[in-house]
C-alpha cells in the first residue's frame, strides 16, 4: 500500500465516485482465498469472479481508508490490515448484495465500513484481554502500548464513520446502533452477569452484541445498497445474529480447548485472562450439580495459570471434559437456527452459500 498523504481519507475527497478508476483486481485478488463454506461462490462462473473482484476492491479501499499522513498513525492503523484476516463480514456484505444489484458502488463502500468497524474493535478487545498475538502477529498494544492501541481503534472507528456518513442516514443509523451494541457487549463482558442473571444467558447476550450485531449489519447493508427486496433485510438480520453467535461460540470453544488456532491467538488466552467462555460456564454448572471432576478442574482453572505448564494442564483438562462436547452442541444449534431463518430467501447460490457458511463455522477443528 502507499503511505502518501494524497491517498489519505483526511486529504482526499470522500464522495462516491461517478466512475471508479481502473483497478487490476486480478493482481490484488491473487492472495485472497474464500473462507470455508463459500465453495459455491468460487464454483459459480458469474458470482465467483464478481465476488472476487469486489473483495479486491474492498482490500484496496481498506488500505486507502486507513492511510494517514502521520507516520505513527499510518503504521499503527496498517498493523492489523496487513496481518490479513478472513474478511468474512465484507464477504457477507458482497454476497448478500447479489440478492439485488451487486454492481452498485455503494455496496463495496458498505463492505469496507463493516471491516473497518471490525478491525477497530480488535484493537480495543486485545487491550482489554491482554492478548499477545492477533492473526499471527504481536498485537498493537504489545508493540506500541495500550494508549496508542486504543487511540488507533478510535481512529479507525472515525474512518468508518466518515465512509458510512457518505452512504446516507439509514446506513449511519445502522452503524450507530451496531456500534452501541458492540460497546455494550464489551461492557457487559467486562462487568459480568448480575447476581440474579444466569451466567450462560449473559454470555450468549454478550456474544450477540459483540459479534452477532456486526455480522447482521453486514448482510443487511449489502441488501440495502444493492436495492434488494426489503423483505430480505429482516431475514438477513436474523441470520446474521444467529450465525454470528454460532461463529463466536465455535471460536471461543476452539481457543479455550487448545485446538490449533489459525488466527494466531494463543490457546488458553481466555482461561489465563479469566474471560468467561461457554465451556467454563458449563463446567461451573456441572460442579454445582456434584460433578467432582468439574470441581477439581475448576480449582486448577481458578488458580495461578501464569506458567505455561499450568495453562496447558488446564486447557487439556477442559478439552477432555464433557462440557466441551456440550458446548459444540449449543454452537451447532445456533447454526441450525441461522439456516432455518434463511427459508424466505429465493433458492440459488446466495442462499446455498449462506447455508454452507453456517455449517462450516461449527464444523471446523481450527
Amino acid at each position: 500500500m502507499t503511505n502518501s498523504a494524497n491517498h489519505s481519507w483526511t486529504h482526499a475527497g470522500h464522495g462516491l465516485p461517478a466512475s471508479e478508476p481502473s483497478l487490476n483486481t486480478t493482481a490484488i485478488a491473487t492472495g485472497l482465498q474464500l473462507p470455508a463454506g463459500f465453495a459455491a461462490i468460487a464454483g459459480d462462473p458469474e458470482l465467483g469472479p464478481a465476488i472476487t473482484n469486489n473483495l479486491a476492491r474492498v482490500e484496496k479501499k481498506l488500505r486507502e481508508a486507513i492511510a494517514n499522513s502521520d507516520p505513527l498513525a499510518d503504521a499503527t492503523s496498517r498493523h492489523l490490515v496487513e496481518a490479513g484476516g478472513k474478511r468474512i463480514r465484507p464477504l457477507l456484505t458482497l454476497l448478500c448484495a447479489h440478492l439485488g444489484d451487486a454492481s452498485r458502488p455503494a455496496v463495496v463502500q458498505a463492505a469496507v465500513v463493516v471491516e473497518l468497524t471490525h478491525l477497530a474493535t480488535l484493537y480495543h478487545d486485545d487491550v482489554m484481554d491482554s492478548a499477545p498475538f492477533r492473526r499471527g502477529a504481536p498485537t498493537a498494544h504489545e508493540v506500541w502500548g495500550n494508549s496508542v492501541a486504543v487511540l488507533t481503534g478510535d481512529l479507525i472507528f472515525a474512518r468508518a464513520s466518515i465512509l458510512v456518513s457518505e452512504l446516507g442516514s439509514r446506513a449511519l443509523g445502522i452503524q450507530a446502533r451496531t456500534f452501541e451494541r458492540l460497546c455494550l457487549g464489551q461492557l457487559h463482558e467486562t462487568v459480568g452477569p448480575r447476581p440474579d442473571e444466569d451466567p450462560v444467558e449473559h454470555y450468549l447476550s454478550v456474544i450477540a452484541d459483540k459479534t452477532g450485531s456486526l455480522v447482521a449489519a453486514s448482510g443487511q447493508l449489502g441488501a440495502i445498497f444493492a436495492g434488494a427486496d426489503e423483505a430480505y433485510e429482516d431475514v438477513l438480520v436474523q441470520y446474521g445474529e444467529k450465525v454470528g453467535v454460532a461463529f463466536q461460540l465455535a471460536d471461543d470453544v476452539i481457543d479455550v480447548t487448545g485446538v490449533k488456532v489459525k488466527s494466531g491467538k494463543s490457546p488458553g488466552t481466555d482461561l489465563r485472562e479469566g474471560v468467561p467462555t461457554l465451556p467454563v460456564l458449563l463446567l461451573r454448572n456441572a460442579a454445582t450439580q456434584g460433578d467432582q471432576s468439574a470441581v477439581e478442574l475448576l480449582k486448577l482453572i481458578d488458580g495461578d495459570l501464569s506458567s505455561d505448564e499450568a495453562l496447558a494442564e488446564a486447557v487439556a483438562g477442559l478439552r477432555e471434559h464433557p462440557v466441551t462436547a456440550e458446548s459444540w452442541v449449543v454452537a451447532r444449534a445456533w447454526a441450525d437456527d441461522a439456516i432455518a431463518a434463511l427459508a424466505p430467501l429465493p433458492e440459488g447460490v446466495v442462499k446455498d452459500s449462506l447455508t454452507s457458511f453456517a455449517r462450516a463455522v461449527v464444523d471446523r477443528a481450527s
